[in-house]
């Protein structure tokens, strides 16, 4: 009767032993550890087109000529002339709001030497002399407005200015004799329209390729009394009308506003 009595008392001590037992190993095996905390991930901001650069170009001119005399009507030149290698440099500024980039740029190219010879015209009043104009071109500047649309780092645009073209000469020569007499050097300006695609190689440079088309004013020439050529030409007018397009291709460093910042470490 006494064990029975015990028996309770008995069970109660052993559930408490076994709880220390629990509680003992709990501790030897330590807290939880923490969740791993997480590294933060850099998001760069997004390439924009917006701020200065320069940079170089390379490409090909073609003069687009009308030339013809007052008197007789004749046409000496009408067509396009070989292409010229040219090359220069350029520099601008973008801004870019959303998918608009609208900026302002210039260029000056160098022309390789551009000597332009008119179609040699027999003339019969002339006593059956032959006659030429000849111009040489030699460098192309222009100042325009930029605008287009970009597409991440493919810009789109389209220009619109003026442009300058310096001319080392306007002569009429006298191929039968050799003799000739002109205009000497100077600068001709017009307007400017073209188009181009431009690629964001990085971050900061750019390549692109670029179409113009440069109308231009004409020269006039008349023949003074003296001129060493044939006498029905003195008093003649001579006038040309003068285009250039350019293709070039091109590079830029662009001083990039938007510029992605150096990761944290």
């Amino acid at each position: 009767m006494k064990a029975k009595r015990y028996l309770p008392l008995l069970a109660a001590a052993a559930v408490a032993a076994m709880s220390g037992a629990n509680v003992a190993v709990a501790a030897d095996l330590g807290a939880p550890p923490p969740p791993p905390v997480k590294a933060p991930v850099y998001v760069p901001p997004p390439f924009s087109w917006t701020g200065f650069y320069l940079g170089g170009n390379i490409g090909g001119a073609w003069a687009q000529h009308s030339v013809t005399d007052s008197v007789y009507g004749l046409s000496f030149d009408t067509g396009t002339s070989n292409g010229v290698f040219i090359g220069g440099g350029q520099v601008g500024f973008n801004y870019q709001a959303g998918w608009f980039v609208g900026g302002i740029e210039g260029d000056f190219d160098w022309a390789a030497n551009n000597n332009n010879n008119s179609v040699g015209v027999v003339l019969p009043v002339s006593g059956g002399h032959t006659i030429a104009v000849t111009s040489h071109d030699r460098w192309i500047s222009t100042l325009a407005a930029r605008l287009g649309v970009a597409a991440n780092n493919w810009l789109f645009y389209g220009k619109a200015g003026g442009g300058w073209v310096g001319n080392n000469g306007f002569n009429v020569a006298d191929l039968t004799t050799g003799s000739s007499i002109g205009i000497g050097s100077n600068t001709r300006s017009g307007w400017l329209a073209g188009a181009g695609i431009e690629w964001a190689v990085t971050n900061n440079w750019t390549v692109k390729v670029e179409y113009d088309y440069l109308g231009l004013g004409s020269r006039s020439f008349i023949v003074p009394a003296g001129a060493p050529l044939p006498a029905a030409l003195i008093g003649d007018t001579f006038s040309g009308q003068r285009n250039v397009q350019e293709v070039k291709i091109g590079f830029n460093y662009l001083f990039n506003w938007g510029a992605p910042l150096a990761p944290p470490y």
